[in-house]
């Protein structure tokens, strides 16, 4: 079992940047893919960027293709977002999952572990 711990997020105006993190705990962070979602007011859910277990494969929304990037050090049973170039748009609560499932596209598989979510409020 997984448990994840977002942070980072905050109030900033558009154009800044901000670093979310995705804490993990359990020895097997390794074995999961790990995906950052975001949900807006009204809106569904939507997959913004999702890494494989190594780290190698990475995807990215396209909305965000170019701002954002997603890492992981598995040393440290962490996942990182860094978000560039802040718009209004992206104004969201962000939640990291883990899947155990391979990775082979944005948001694929089945998100069996979940954060509690961290807000990202952008001013314009």
């Amino acid at each position: 079992q997984v448990q994840l711990v977002e942070s980072g997020g905050g109030l900033v105006q558009a154009g800044s940047s901000l670093r979310l993190s995705c804490a993990a705990s359990g020895r097997t962070f390794s074995t999961y893919g790990i995906g950052w979602f975001r949900q807006a007011p009204g809106k569904e859910r939507e997959s913004v960027a999702t890494v494989s277990r190594s780290g190698i494969r990475t995807y990215y929304a396209d909305s965000v293709k170019g701002r954002f990037t997603i890492s992981r050090d598995n040393a440290k049973n962490t996942v990182y977002l860094q978000m560039n170039s802040l718009k209004p748009e992206d104004t969201a609560v962000y939640y990291c999952g883990a899947t155990s499932t391979a990775v082979l596209g944005l948001g694929t598989g089945r998100y069996m572990y979940w954060g509690q979510g961290t807000q990202v409020t952008v001013s314009s």
